[in-house]
């Protein structure tokens, strides 16, 4: 899977670099993201600006996402969000957990320093 991590003042920044995030590429997506948190970086931009398609399995691991970082005291925010892939979130109920950004900076910048 082609992602990048990096870190922003704090603010882990995971850019997937895929045009369709499903099931069979979620392993790779889930260690990085997961073992951010578990080393102690409860705050996370994933951007998702490359992403055209997300199947039910990747918003189920955004989801995890969300607890996991929620339960260590942070928050999971999505950037870059295409309309094909917030009609998934909207129709699942996932933007009600997961907030969406038009971008990293506005996700980054939400986080208030």
């Amino acid at each position: 899977m082609n992602l990048t991590t990096s870190l922003v003042d704090g603010t882990a920044v995971i850019q997937v670099n895929e045009a369709r995030l499903t099931s069979p590429m979620l392993s790779d997506f889930a260690a990085a993201a997961s073992g951010l948190i578990s080393r102690g970086t409860d705050r996370l931009v994933i951007d998702l600006s490359a992403v055209g398609y997300v199947d039910s399995a990747t918003i189920g691991l955004l989801m995890d996402l969300y607890r996991q970082a929620t339960a260590a005291g942070g928050s999971v925010k999505l950037a870059g969000v295409q309309k094909r892939v917030e009609t998934m979130l909207t129709m699942t109920g996932a933007h009600q957990f997961l907030e969406l950004h038009q971008d990293r900076a506005s996700a980054l910048s939400s986080f208030g320093g």
